[in-house]
This record gives structure tokens, sequence and C-alpha cells, in this order.
């Protein structure tokens, strides 16, 4: 290296050097107004992490002075602007228990739920995160409704929710996979006694009709007939609720082979079969299987 290009790197190196043991030695000074200053510096021209570092150090001089509220609220937005949130919640959890009245409290509480929802999982592991951040933010809301954050809470609260439909839906989708239709219309059936707003209601009744249609299918001769009758009522249900469906066509299709299973042969626009006049077939059907039953 020439000597004109070594003589500015060895000014540069002995610069940061200096700097950077003037950052070390206030930090571990007792100085509190130099710390203070420094740590709202460090903020300013966004330097998070050594902000945090020195806001934490500070913490342990303004304890019980007027400043603390400040330095502590701070030392979390530090981390948080940082984007280290389990570190940001824990110190807005800790503000909150120490300052609950203090001016920073509605915005620290905010943060600390944001954090918790950042910290949620996707939707096939575990969903504790979720259930908490869903608790956090529906009290944060109930306590400061003229928040300003309220459409991002709100925003929030419906992402969790659709988070927690998927996974009971996946969950219950995975017996019909794995064609256990049994299983599978109970899981669907649950889902929906569960949450009857699942924002998955079209796929999970389609579901339902369709396990009872495979479980009547691949069934015994001696049960089919019944099968076929649990799938029927499943089918009026999902017409009745949801006539103009994507699923229609293929449903209708299932309708039809199920008549004709029981020896049927109708039309879906055949105005002599009624779900009235189906209810009272399928009870005479019933009881002829009982008395077959007792045979």
């Amino acid at each position: 290296m020439k000597l004109r290009n070594l003589v500015p790197a060895l000014v540069a190196i002995v610069l940061f050097s200096s700097c950077k043991s003037q950052y070390e030695m206030l930090l571990n000074s007792n100085d509190v107004d130099a710390k203070y200053e420094a740590a709202f510096q460090l903020f300013d021209e966004g330097k998070y992490s050594k902000a945090g570092t020195m806001f934490e150090s500070l913490a342990m001089l303004t304890n019980g002075t007027e400043r603390d509220d400040t330095v502590r609220y701070y030392w979390g937005l530090s981390n948080y602007k940082f984007k280290d949130y389990y570190t940001a919640e824990t110190n807005f959890t800790n503000f909150l228990e120490s300052y609950p009245r203090s001016p920073f409290a509605s915005e620290a509480r905010y943060l600390k739920l944001d954090c918790l929802y950042r910290e949620t999982l996707r939707y096939e592991l575990d969903q504790q995160p979720t259930y908490r951040a869903m608790t956090e933010i529906s009290e944060y809301m109930l306590d400061f409704p003229d928040n300003p954050h309220m459409q991002t809470c709100k925003e929030m609260l419906l992402d969790l929710g659709e988070r927690l439909d998927r996974k009971a839906y996946e969950a219950a989708r995975l017996y019909y996979k794995m064609e256990d239709y049994l299983a599978s219309r109970v899981a669907f059936r649950n889902v929906l006694k569960e949450d009857a707003e699942n924002i998955y209601r079209e796929d999970i009744l389609y579901y339902i009709a369709m396990s009872s249609y495979n479980y009547a299918h691949n069934s015994v001769p001696a049960k089919q007939k019944e099968r076929y009758l649990t799938f029927i009522d499943d089918y009026y249900n999902f017409i009745g609720e949801i006539p103009e469906s994507k699923y229609r066509k293929e449903l209708d299709n299932s309708y039809r082979k199920a008549q004709k299973a029981l020896g049927r042969d109708v039309t879906i626009d055949d105005e002599d079969m009624t779900e009235r006049d189906f209810a009272k077939e399928r009870r005479a059907l019933l009881k002829e299987e009982r008395k077959n039953r007792k045979k």
C-alpha cells in the first residue's frame, strides 16, 4: 500500500477506536446526565442497538427517580425499533407493571401487544401465542377505546382469527385426505360447532357432504342406504345455504348417484321430490332399516 493511502486509513482506524472507546467508557460510567444525553442521541440517529444498551445501563442509575419511566420506556422502544420483539415485549411488560399511570403507558401497551402479534407462529404450529395476543389486543381495545391504533388492532384480530380458522379447517381436512370419511365428517362438524362463522364455512359444508357420500359409497351394501340418506341430508343443508356455490355441480352429481343407489332415478329439478317428501321417505326407510336389524 502506498504511503499516501496508508495515512488516511490509519487516521480512520484511530478515530474509530477513539469513538468506540468513548462509547464504552460512557457506558461504564456513572454520569447520569451524559449517559442520558448520549442514549437519546443514539436513538435519534437510529442506532437502536447501542441506544438500547445505553438505556439499559442508565436504568440502573435512574431507578426510583423522575427519569426512570422515560428511560425504561425508551429502553423497550429501542429494542422494538431494532426488531428485537421478544426483549421489547419483556421490557414493556416490566415498564407497565412499574408505571401503569405513566404518560407512556398507553403507547407502551400497544407496542407490547404489537410485539406479541409479531411473535405469533404460522397456523401449522402452536397457537398459544395467538390466543395470548388476541386476549391482549381485545383488552387494550376495551381499556383504550379512543386509542389511535384501533383500526390496526382490528386488522390484527382479523388476521389472527383467520389463522385459527385455517388451523381448525386444515386439521379436519387431514382426515379427508387420509380417506377416513367418518372421522372427517365429525371433525368438520365440530369445527362449525365451535365457530359457526369460520371463514372456510363453504368448504367445510362441502367436505361434510362429500365425507358422507364417500363414507356411504365405500360401505358394505347393508349399510349404504342409511348412509346415503345422511349424505342427502347434508346435500340439502348445503344447497339450502349456498345454492350458487362453486361446489354445486359436483354435489349435484353425487346427489344423483346417491338417489340412484337408493333406487330412485330423479333429476335435480324434479319437483315431485321436495325436501319434505325426502324427509318423510327417510323416516320410512330408517324404520324399515330398524326392523331388518331386529330380524
